[in-house]
């Protein structure tokens, strides 16, 4: 079968033969690929940036971890891979695996479960969503971030305030729900000040930070009070696109009712786990199906694997491999 292959960590995958799986157990099941979205964790594992990277195989390793695709009956799936999933056929695992709508495209469908892990599962679980609450989304105008905004909606936030460096791409996030916008691009006096007013005004109770770094730096900072009592806010590290490791001074956690959490691989329980695919993911493909969730793609073919690989994709939208 035809595959992405990754030989090296840190090349781009080749377009190659690639020997298909078979089932060994009774908790595998083989579908035939539709279609693969590229993630920023795809791209991590394969350059070995990751922390759940593996090691060099000589033989190569089909890269990808979810897909979706077709069963030998013709019923469509979402399913997270055992074996790569860039490919024209993967090994799937039975209890990972989640039947699609009518009125979904492979390719819509194949883009929303990365987004949706990386937003909803730290909205619901590690920040404890309640309606009516302000959320800050550190980050949003990356694919993700905009999927965040909209399921924040979804599950009753009444205010989100967002941040990002696209001038262009901010202003279009107001159409997805945004209710406010505080550009990185301005300095961080400026950034501190607007934050501060919008927290004076309606508390901050949620942070989502896809980007760690100076960033949260200055968001903590606008959380550190100042000796009287303070409203709870949950901050949620989600990603680290602007840098892997922060200062952080001890006086803003003695001055502020502060949660400090991540939401990830490794951090999930079990349970939270199969909600993902028993109830939050069938929720989130059956908003898609009736139009009511906004997804940014744009399609490539398997074929092109290795030239669009590292390719800019503009305005968050997300790469999805056609198989």
């Amino acid at each position: 079968m035809k595959a992405a292959v990754v030989y090296k960590k840190g090349e781009l995958p080749k377009y190659a033969d690639f020997a298909a799986p078979s089932v060994s157990n009774e908790n595998e099941v083989l579908i035939s690929v539709k279609a693969v979205a590229i993630t920023n964790l795809d791209k991590g594992i394969a350059s070995g940036a990751h922390y759940s990277s593996e090691n060099d195989n000589q033989n190569g390793t089909i890269i990808g971890s979810d897909a979706v695709g077709v069963l030998e009956n013709g019923i469509r799936v979402y399913a997270r891979g055992i074996s790569g999933t860039i490919a024209e056929k993967a090994l799937v695992e039975k209890n990972r695996m989640v039947l699609l709508p009518e009125g979904i495209d492979d390719a819509v469908a194949a883009t929303m479960p990365n987004a949706v892990a990386g937003s909803a599962m730290a909205l619901r679980f590690r920040a404890g969503i309640k309606e009516g609450e302000t959320v800050l989304i550190n980050g949003a105008t990356g694919f993700t971030g905009q999927m965040a905004i909209q399921i924040a909606k979804h599950y009753g936030a009444k205010r989100i305030i967002v941040t990002g460096r696209n001038e262009k791409t901010l202003q279009s996030l107001l159409e997805l729900g945004a209710d406010e916008i505080v550009p990185l691009k301005q300095s961080d006096e400026d950034f501190i000040l607007q934050l501060k007013e919008i927290h004076k005004n309606t508390p901050i109770d949620i942070v989502l930070d896809y980007l760690w770094g100076h960033s949260a730096e200055l968001i903590l900072s606008v959380l550190k009070g100042n000796g009287n009592f303070t409203p709870k806010t949950r901050y949620v590290s989600v990603g680290s696109m602007s840098g892997d490791t922060i200062q952080l001074s001890a006086q803003i956690l003695r001055s502020v009712d502060l949660q400090l959490s991540g939401s990830g691989l490794g951090s999930w329980t079990k349970e939270e786990v199969k909600l993902l695919f028993s109830e939050i993911l069938p929720e989130m493909f059956l908003l898609a199906s009736q139009n009511r969730l906004k997804i940014n793609i744009e399609k490539v073919n398997l074929p092109d694997i290795e030239k669009i690989w590292n390719a800019e994709v503009s305005d968050g939208k997300r790469l999805v491999v056609m198989i």
